[in-house]
């Protein structure tokens, strides 16, 4: 029997079919990254049988679960809401102490989270996201008769998500990943990330208790913990898994990924990982708007202390009088902004690490904030380099996890479009300029488009909305499939294929694919979109 923490209601519990277990196999506890002082209650790392077993109990609940009609889905995801808010303040005083994150911080992203699982609940409710297609058929047809052909989108099967470390709530056990393959009609395994085990397992419980309140098989849901590579590993491995979900850095999605395709049955793995967010700031925004863009850049860069997959590691701008005084007054400001503690110490270190590695590469530091002899906290960083130097060498396009951007100065204006066209894939990038000006650098554009999944005008980067048109996502290396987005409500189709039904009669047909459209959804019948009944 698991025991309970009085203090924080917390057992160190896994769970297997909504059911808590205690892991079986190495113990590990989370620390507080503000004194690096390990906190009460241990939690267990899962056995390969543990996983196997979370991973069959997904498996047994599929065909339940994914036979739902849409609105008991779109119901289940509100009750994950609801019970995200009733958790109330012991989840997001475990996840601040966790993460070192402040509560009002951890509050809007609770918000968040409730948003997408109601944004996702409401695109079911309405029920177009399956994408419904149909042709009809016509016997006379010579010389062949025309096939009835009707396809819409189906749930994948089991899908493994692995929960986020800069994100507790909107990346984690019930976050993005999680709430589109629930919508999708998938059952969920998730993997804690290891830093926040016990926000996972107060979220988790909320999680069962929706799962037990909306009547569903309890194998749609289970969280395993693991603190080494193996119980990942061993999760995307086993064969009744059939997509992965990941955030997280570019190392650990690659590995991911690799496991992945080197199945005997290879299975799609969405992984979000790096990317440095370009700002490309053209002359006339720098000579008209400096100081706003000071303000603007430096906000976004030490936001959440530049914790964020979408920070702007790299500032592009035009060697002139006005770009250098705008470069000297945002190094004023990164001098003089205040440290902040990072998520965890792993993470405090590959930050520093890959500062150096900048340096060491030909980047100068023209700011750095003060030190302090505290743990964790990071010193927000400004660091220099030629267009040169930074098409050369691709040390310096690496992503700096962190409080940390790198000014690039090109000596014209057609330098922006060799830097550009020497970037890899990224979430996003930005340009700040006249609508005049836009129009203008349409080449430097068109080059960004190939690149990004997110353009971005006169604003930056930070701050991912939460809608229908909004795309997380990008190539390689920002994702491994940049055909995606892992936010929003086209985050479902991650976990569905398309299935086509020739000749079938009706009644054996889904809702969706009737000749009466009883769902009220939009179709395209022979080859027009339109929500008729077929006739």
């Amino acid at each position: 029997m698991t025991a309970i923490n009085s203090a924080t209601g917390l057992t160190g519990s896994l769970f297997i079919g909504g059911r808590p277990e205690r892991g079986e196999s190495t113990s590990f506890q989370a620390v507080d990254p503000t004194t690096n002082a390990a906190l009460e209650t241990a939690f267990h790392e899962a056995s390969t049988h543990q996983v196997s077993q979370a991973v069959s109990a997904a498996e047994g609940a599929f065909p339940e679960y994914s036979g739902l009609p849409a609105t008991r889905r779109a119901e289940f995801l509100r009750a994950i809401a609801a019970e995200l808010i009733n958790a109330g303040a012991p989840l997001l005083e475990r996840a601040r102490a966790e993460t070192g994150l402040p509560l009002a911080r951890l509050e809007g992203e609770r918000g968040r989270t409730v948003h997408q699982l109601q944004l996702l609940a409401n695109v079911l409710d309405e029920g177009s996201w399956v994408e419904a297609r149909i042709d009809t058929g016509n016997a006379s047809r010579a010389p062949i008769p025309k096939p009835d052909l009707r396809r819409l989108l189906v749930p994948l099967g089991p899908v493994a998500v692995f929960a986020a470390s800069n994100f507790p709530f909107a990346y984690s056990i019930a976050g993005g990943d999680t709430a589109s393959a629930f919508a999708a009609g998938c059952t969920v395994v998730c993997k804690a990330h290891p830093a926040h085990p016990g926000t996972s397992e107060l979220t988790a419980v909320a999680l069962v208790r929706a799962v037990q309140r909306c009547g569903l098989p309890p194998g749609v849901f289970s969280m395993v913990h693991g603190w080494s590579h193996e119980v990942g590993i061993a999760l995307v491995q086993h064969p009744r898994i059939q997509a992965v979900g990941f955030t997280g850095s570019l190392r650990g999605g690659r590995a991911i990924f690799d496991t992945a395709a080197a199945r005997p049955e290879p299975i799609p793995v969405y992984a979000e990982m790096g990317s440095v967010n370009p700002v490309f700031l053209l002359p006339s925004a720098v000579r008209e708007r400096s100081a706003h863009i000071v303000d603007g850049l430096a906000n976004s860069m030490t936001q959440g202390v530049g914790q964020f997959c979408t920070n702007p590691g790299v500032v592009v701008g035009v060697r002139d009088e006005a770009f250098t005084k705008l470069t000297h007054a945002l190094a004023e400001r990164i001098a003089s902004t205040e440290n902040g503690v990072m998520l965890y110490d792993g993470l405090f270190r590959n930050f520093a690490k890959a500062v150096r590695s900048a340096e060491d590469h030909g980047a100068s530091r023209l700011a750095q904030a003060l030190p302090t002899d505290q743990p964790t906290r990071a010193q927000p960083t400004l660091l220099a380099v030629d267009a040169a130097q930074f098409i050369e060498r691709v040390e310096l396009r690496q992503e700096m996890f962190g409080p940390a951007s790198i000014v690039v100065t090109a000596e014209h204006t057609d330098d922006l479009e060799r830097i550009a066209e020497s970037m890899e894939g990224q979430l996003t990038a930005s340009i700040h300029g006249t609508d005049e000006e836009l129009v203008q650098n349409a080449r430097l554009v068109q080059l960004l488009q190939r690149k990004v999944g997110r353009l971005v005008f006169n604003g930056y980067p930070t701050g991912v909305e939460v809608g229908h048109a909004i795309v997380h996502g990008g190539p390689y290396p920002a994702s491994t499939d940049g055909r995606t987005t892992a936010v929003g409500s086209a985050a479902i189709t991650r976990f569905a294929r398309p299935v086509c039904f020739q000749n079938f009669p009706e009644a054996a047909l889904p809702e969706e694919l009737h000749n009466h459209n009883g769902r009220n959804i939009w179709r395209m019948v022979n080859g027009t979109f339109t929500k008729d009944d077929v006739q």
